[in-house]
């Protein structure tokens, strides 16, 4: 973690001189060299973009545990329109829609919770088939857990590639096919873990994906995130040695199918 920030933190400055000559150069003097010349500009300046994002997104990924904030009651609906504000206009470019049933309050870390549905919610809109991308988003309280879902009628995702998409720089897809540098859903895993929870994705090939999360419910009041991670390990703990049936508060929801706006 503490590499991941320095490094990414020391690279920005001369990342950014770097982008700034090249994009001085584009600016300057594209279409005054041979065609060669400007594409050879256009492809520096496409890897300093990309490079600038890749450091961006790998310092929100070391950032998580390190510049969290404290837990809070959070209402999941503000979260989810603060989620949909960001990305209206890739809504409106996909043409997407966004629906939801009613959603709980949570004890979590409020930018992070606005962030773990908006990254769930651009991962839709970019995997999405030819018909308009809809996400449905439903949630359930199971004991000291919020269960949530976000489904989706995307491309969907072969089962064998379900352990390695959470992993971070896994990509399943070229860069000229989704543009993207392979964090997002590593970073959703790594938000999820801080609050003692698990995620997990159930898809089908060509017919959509659901990722399912567990968030603690409000009513649960521990002191520290480290007490959250505590609990969701004794959760994971007893399940595994198999010493009675799963408990209500580690149930998966059922999928769910999605409803008419």
């Amino acid at each position: 973690e503490q590499f991941a920030y320095v490094a990414s933190h020391d690279l920005q400055e001369p990342l950014r001189m770097v982008a700034s000559y090249v994009q001085l150069l584009q600016k300057r003097y594209q279409g005054q060299l041979d065609d060669d010349a400007d594409d050879f500009i256009g492809f520096a300046v496409d890897g300093a973009q990309r490079m600038k994002q890749l450091i961006v997104d790998l310092l929100s990924y070391s950032r998580v545990e390190t510049r969290g904030a404290d837990f809070a009651t959070v209402s999941m609906e503000r979260a989810l329109q603060a989620a949909t504000e960001n990305l209206e206009l890739a809504l409106q470019e996909s043409g997407g829609r966004v629906e939801a049933g009613p959603l709980p309050r949570v004890n979590a870390d409020p930018p992070q919770v606005t962030q773990l549905l908006q990254n769930l919610i651009a991962n839709a809109l970019k995997f999405r088939s030819d018909a308009p991308p809809r996400v449905n988003i439903q949630a359930e309280v199971k004991g000291r857990w919020v269960h949530i879902s976000v489904a989706d009628n995307g491309i969907g995702i072969d089962p064998s590639y379900f352990d390695k998409i959470f992993i971070i720089f896994q990509r399943l897809h070229g860069k000229a096919d989704y543009p993207g540098t392979g964090i997002g859903l590593a970073l959703c895993k790594r938000i999820v873990e801080r609050h003692g929870g698990r995620i997990w994705v159930e898809s089908t090939p060509g017919a959509g994906t659901t990722f399912y999360f567990t968030l603690p419910a409000d009513a649960l009041r521990l002191r520290s995130p480290r007490e959250l991670r505590r609990a969701g390990r004794r959760d994971c703990r007893r399940r595994i040695r198999g010493s009675g049936p799963p408990s209500e508060d580690s149930t998966p929801l059922p999928p769910l199918g999605f409803q008419p706006a």
